[in-house]
């Protein structure tokens, strides 16, 4: 606990400004390390002993790892369990929204939240009901002109309206199987607050004060939503040369919004890095000012001016590999560092293949962000669509994924019956599969009409289908009262789904072990789910919900120290590191050639805002390396350094020439020399 009685001397000027104005509007620029979640945390902290009650206080950020640690922090400095603070991501919290009010839109209140997965799923068959032939369904494109309607970043136009049956069939697939998408998550709460004020007016009520962390990341559609709840003491935290998020609908010029939409507010700047050296911070600060649209603001460091930022000109991406490595084992030797001090960053994923080989063949531990998500695993998909039906019977998806998982004779043909009858009864495929084994043969062509009764279905599969249903009803138990943990892992033993792990990989029993680890993990998952005091609804319905909220950082358990990080520069968004390696500084890959022919000049300096946020990660040393040519498919292509790099001050740099082969006479004079240096004269009587 922390004494709050006397903040001055905890936080410089401009901190304590920002943490004792706690009425009105304000908005707070932060730069790069200038203690930005400390001003947040703390201004909470102070709101509580003023006497503000939590209940009244929401803190909304972006990943949930951000909001943990803020709630921590707040608990250690007020020594209290704060079990009435909102702090959330805006998805955590639109699904909390839903839970409460979605009934007013027509859904019931036990809705699955579809992932991207899912999501493709119903387009597909959405696309497969409506016909569309198979060189339309480009599923990955698709989806995010779905996205973009949605969230209002596109309208409909000559060349997408052939989508527009599709996306409406798409939309009435969600609402037909009680499930929403992730961009509902925050257009469904917008929906519910405009078509129903008496809602709005009951949150408006309860959150008085809001703040919004990491402003500049807001989308339209949150910055709706923060504005629909606030009225006048909202706090929004931000810096808009870290906006580099435009790609998913983050709009840094919501920060002119705000001071547009809240007369009278306050800007307060924090312009003091804890982080970085003066060098590195001068090298951004040369960098970023070439962008036009911005607040102007430079970052001063205490910290010293530190060393020259190095620039390599490797040959190509193997001599670039061949120069991480010697600098990491160099640098790690010198100046006794851990390898988990080290990060790697890169503007595509592409450029990891040849500094991964480098670390395994140099037996360099690392670990890559980005990789594939454990909830992505088919095995532990599998797993949690058994339980999303469990929890949701109306769920098509999730239902379509395991109907025959593992194989239990419903194969395609009986699967097209049923969406037949699903699709003229307007009804889930669960309540389609109720009908044909609860209605008399009799009475079922009242219901499917001739074209589809019980008789056209064999004995097997009015068998195979009855066992299904069996096995979901028995499933059931786990929804009830507490143990729901527990009550999973029989439900997967009647599921005899390690059984079927082994008939699947029979040439690898390890692959088979390896994904029955996997489940097992997610047991675990579940077990300290429950466990944890500090839930207050342990159920089925909230762990799943969790779990689809959850980014794949969040879910990366793994234990990295020790360990080289390589990462994307979107990655390590908000990650500090005291030694940071820039590679491929060059034209087309920083700033990247499809974002630059794509959106001109803004597009530029979004890259530009890229390349600052990857300077500024680095704490005491920076190197950056930029390739004299690079293998691109199969050719190898020479390249330009980015221009990102002259813009940083000169007198900052120190340029190092590629290692370049030898010529034999100058091997021989190497050679000479070094027999003279070592040559020792005889000395007689020795």
């Amino acid at each position: 606990m922390t004494d709050l009685s006397n903040l001055k001397n905890e936080l410089n000027p401009e901190q304590y400004d920002a943490v004792t104005t706690t009425d009105g509007a304000i908005l707070i620029i932060a730069g790069a390390g200038s203690g930005k979640t400390r001003v947040i945390t703390f201004r909470i902290a102070h709101m509580l002993n003023k006497g503000i009650p939590q209940s009244q206080i929401l803190a909304l950020t972006f990943t949930n790892k951000a909001a943990r640690e803020m709630e921590e922090r707040i608990k250690e400095l007020t020594g209290k369990k704060l079990p009435m603070l909102t702090i959330s991501t805006f998805h955590a919290f639109g699904v909390r929204i839903l839970r409460q009010e979605i009934a007013a839109l027509g859904w019931r209140e036990n809705f699955s939240i579809y992932d991207e997965t899912d999501r493709n799923s119903l387009i597909k068959e959405t696309g497969r009901e409506l016909r569309y032939s198979q060189e339309a369904m480009d599923i990955y494109k698709i989806g995010i002109l779905f996205s973009d309607i949605k969230t209002g970043r596109k309208t409909w136009n000559h060349e997408t309206s052939m989508y527009k049956e599709l996306y409406e069939g798409y939309q009435e697939g969600l609402k037909l199987f009680n499930a929403v998408d992730f961009d509902d998550l925050i257009t469904l709460p917008i929906r519910i607050f405009k078509e129903h004020p008496d809602i709005l007016e009951k949150y408006k009520s309860r959150y008085k004060y809001i703040m919004v962390d990491e402003f500049q990341d807001t989308s339209h559609q949150q910055y709706e939503l923060m504005h629909l709840l606030s009225d006048k003491n909202v706090a929004v935290v931000g810096d808009d040369d870290q906006s580099i998020y435009s790609w998913r609908g983050a709009d840094y010029e919501n920060i002119v919004n705000f001071e547009k939409d809240f007369p009278n507010v306050r800007e307060i700047r924090l312009e003091q890095n804890y982080r970085s050296t003066g060098t590195i911070l001068a090298a951004a600060n040369g960098v970023i000012k070439h962008n036009t649209n911005r607040k102007e603001k430079e970052l001063w460091s205490g910290n010293g001016d530190g060393k020259p930022i190095e620039i390599f000109m490797p040959q190509n991406e193997t001599d670039e590999a061949d120069f991480v490595i010697e600098s990491i084992r160099g640098i790690a030797l010198t100046e006794k560092r851990k390898y988990s001090d080290f990060c790697v960053l890169m503007r595509a994923n592409t450029q990891s293949r040849a500094l991964e080989e480098a670390l395994l063949s140099e037996n360099i531990p690392y670990t890559m962000s980005g990789g594939t998500s454990f909830f992505q695993r088919k095995e532990i998909k599998d797993i949690i669509s058994y339980l999303r039906i469990v929890a949701n019977h109306d769920d098509d998806v999730n239902l379509l994924r395991v109907i025959n998982t593992p194989r239990r004779g419903i194969g395609r043909v009986t699967i097209e019956k049923l969406n037949n009858i699903a699709k003229m009864n307007s009804c889930s495929l669960w309540d389609a599969i109720q009908s044909i084994l609860s209605i008399p043969e009799d009475a079922q062509a009242d219901l499917f009409g001739e074209t589809e009764s019980t008789s056209d279905f064999s004995d097997s599969q009015i068998e195979s289908l009855s066992a299904f249903r069996d096995l979901i009803e028995k499933g059931k138990s786990i929804l009830g009262g507490r143990g729901f943990s527990k009550k999973a892992r029989s439900f997967i033993d009647e599921i005899r789904y390690n059984d079927y792990l082994i008939e699947e990989n029979q040439k690898s029993e390890k692959a088979a072990r390896f994904k029955m680890m996997n489940i097992e993990s997610l047991m675990q998952s579940m077990e300290r789910y429950e466990s944890n005091p500090d839930n207050d609804d342990p159920s089925l319905y909230t762990y799943l919900n969790r779990i689809t909220l959850l980014s794949r950082d969040d879910m990366d358990d793994e234990d990295t120290s020790g360990k080289v990080n390589l990462m994307t520069i979107h990655a390590s968004k908000g990650l500090e590191f005291p030694v940071v390696f820039i590679v491929g500084a060059e034209e087309g890959l920083i700033p990247h050639g499809r974002a630059v022919d794509e959106g001109g000049d803004k597009a530029v300096e979004e890259e530009r805002r890229l390349f600052y946020v990857a300077i500024t990660r680095a704490r005491d040393k920076l190197l950056i390396s930029s390739c004299r040519e690079r293998r691109h498919l199969q050719t190898v292509v020479e390249s330009k350094p980015s221009r990102f790099l002259d813009e940083i001050p000169t007198n900052l740099v120190e340029y190092h020439e590629p290692k370049k082969e030898l010529s034999r006479d100058e091997m021989a004079d190497i050679l000479a020399a070094m027999k003279k240096k070592f040559s020792k004269p005889i000395v007689p009587g020795f």
